[in-house]
């Protein structure tokens, strides 16, 4: 397999950046021409005597700005463990540096416009959760790479990756036409990895948890839902259990996305949004198109709903089963499970019963395993796919269950398990697993969200708690506040990194100056003053009692009828996405 340089110092003259690859043999070196952005490769020679260098970790990729081109550079990172004999690492810190010398060429909007896009970058790059590895392939499953050609495995990392997982690939665009460059860049992924070695009846294994978010249709939580005209589901992340032992390895795959038809969810103040379905699409092309890249991809499939089955998710349960229905597949099962009516008032055993129903199908699919030697024993012959509203909290939790109970067989198909024993009676490796499939929610639920995850408690001890219960409130109210007053900027700064978004070279006007109606900012004060004067009459009682009354009644009518003005234009004051078209984010 062709493996990437794995050190390297970056010099800065006037005119060019040179990336110097620092590996024992290595000679080759990366120049970027500041002027004409021209990359190409040359020798440590070449390099001019610098007045800057610098060590690298890696480069992320190079972005146009208003005021011209950057490089973005890993500058810090961190050894998460090692997978296969591979080192994996998380990249901790960053850098953006303008190919430009001075901004002198911009005016004081271009500026502005510039500093916003700048903030954007660095926004998702501190969202935490990038990884990579430069001699393995992050991108594809152990099945997967199980299953390729000789000519797949000599492609280099770059070119081999499965694209849904790429985070840099947009920033890599300039790079990845000249082969001869691949050895400099590496793809990066955005979700959740954790190694960690353990020990049952005093046999070593590693155990390792990977969740791959997918780039295509990604962003926040209200603002992209369903799928696309693709069939790329929002939120898409697959995530893969790992064992090794003595050679021996097995895989479990499971994966979660947005209920896969065109519906949306905009903020508009309101603490739960109504979900809207388009009436004015197809929706089974889109179901169909999302399912087939699916059936390609992971074979069977099996649906698992958790959302609930009566109020405003109950349309959104019904289109779901119908379109199954419709589509007739025979290689897709559709399973509805109402996770919050079976387990209200802390009834969490009731999780039983959808494991039971699965159990079956479950075996069916089995999962990958490679004897010590190289051989594949089995092959996982189907697949997961489940989904809450947020595919969060109540996904996260069915996945930690059926991941369980597929390592409950592996561990014993590679002799660490003894017969009859369970994994919910190994104290310390129950407390890692536990632990470590909550940090997983958390994860997912801050990049999609914006917090951590909700019913992490049961996650992590196995039993919903009070002290949960008061900590689910406080990150509802906390993605509250983000969902609806600061998610459009995350929304643009994820378009922005993709690509979905890009600035143009000729005309560098942007939308980010858009005016605001005269709403937003006069119904805020009007209600702010009106309830400031309700609170001043009480406090401040009048020479009668009818009086004081009357002053509370006019101020505190006047409060109300502009909340409810407010709330009835709730879309208008909500901070909405800037960078992308209306029509592609519903």
């Amino acid at each position: 397999m062709a493996t990437t340089y794995e050190s390297f110092c970056l010099h800065t003259t006037p005119e060019k950046f040179y990336i110097e690859a620092c590996d024992d043999g290595a000679d080759a070196v990366l120049a970027i021409d500041r002027v004409s952005t021209e990359i190409s490769l040359t020798v440590r020679k070449d390099i001019p005597p610098s007045d800057q260098s610098q060590p690298i970790c890696g480069i992320m990729g190079t972005i146009r700005m208003v005021a011209g081109m950057y490089l973005i550079v890993i500058t810090k990172k961190k050894k998460v463990g090692d997978l296969l004999g591979h080192a994996v690492w998380k990249a901790v810190d960053f850098d953006i540096i303008s190919y430009k010398k001075t901004m002198l060429h911009l005016t004081d909007n271009q500026m502005q416009d510039n500093k916003a896009f700048l903030s954007m970058m660095n926004h998702v790059l501190q969202t935490d959760s990038f990884y990579f590895a430069t001699n393995y392939d992050l991108t594809h499953s152990l099945q997967r790479l199980a299953n390729t050609s000789p000519e797949f495995q000599e492609m280099s990392l770059l070119e081999r990756a499965d694209q849904r997982f790429v985070w840099n690939g947009h920033l890599l665009r300039d790079l990845f036409p000249q082969t001869e460059l691949h050895k400099f860049a590496f793809p990066v992924v955005h979700g959740f990895i954790i190694m960690k070695s353990c020990c049952i009846n005093g046999k070593l294994f590693e155990w390792n948890l990977i969740s791959r978010r997918s780039c295509f249709r990604a962003g926040v939580r209200y603002y992209v839902r369903g799928i696309d005209t693709e069939g790329h589901a929002a939120n898409f992340v697959e995530t893969e259990q790992i064992v090794q032992h003595n050679g021996g390895k097995a895989s479990f795959v499971q994966t979660r996305g947005s209920i896969p038809f065109y519906w949306s969810q905009r903020p508009n103040l309101k603490y739960k949004p109504k979900p809207q379905i388009n009436k004015t699409v197809d929706h089974l092309d889109g179901f169909q198109r999302h399912f087939e890249s699916q059936i390609l991809i992971y074979g069977k499939q099996v649906l698992l709903n958790l959302i609930n089955q009566k109020g405003s998710e109950k349309p959104l349960e019904l289109a779901f089963d119908k379109m199954v229905t419709s589509l007739g597949n025979s290689m897709i099962k559709y399973v509805a499970f109402d996770f919050h009516k079976e387990c209200s008032r802390m009834r969490w055993h009731r999780l039983q019963i959808l494991l039971d129903i699965v159990a079956e199908t479950q075996d069916e699919f089995g999962y990958f395993l490679v004897d010590a030697d190289g051989n594949v024993l089995v092959q996982q012959e189907g697949i997961f796919r489940s989904n809450c509203m947020d595919c969060l909290d109540r996904t996260n939790v069915i996945q930690s269950l059926l991941a369980r109970r597929s390592l409950q067989s592996q561990l014993q198909r590679l002799n660490v398990l003894h017969v009859g024993q369970q994994i919910e009676d190994q104290m310390d490796f129950e407390k890692i697993y536990k632990n470590a499939w909550a940090d997983n929610a958390n994860a997912c639920a801050k990049q999609y969200a914006g917090t951590g995850a909700l019913k992490t408690d049961f996650t992590r001890t196995g039993r919903r708690t009070q002290l949960g219960l008061l900590m689910d409130g406080w990150n509802s109210m906390i993605r509250y506040y983000k969902n609806n007053f600061s998610d459009g900027f995350r929304q643009d700064s994820i378009d922005l990194f993709l690509g979905n978004y890009s600035v143009d070279e000729v005309d560098l006007t942007t939308p980010l100056r858009e005016l605001k109606d005269w709403k937003f900012l006069t119904l805020p004060i009007i209600m702010v003053v009106a309830f400031s004067m309700c609170i001043i009459c009480l406090l401040m009682a009048g020479d009668t009692w009818t009086e004081t009354l009357a002053y509370v009644l006019f101020w505190g009518t006047a409060s109300v009828m502009t909340f409810a003005v407010i709330l009835f234009n709730g879309r208008d004051f909500v901070d909405a996405p800037k960078l992308v078209q209306k029509e592609k984010m519903d």
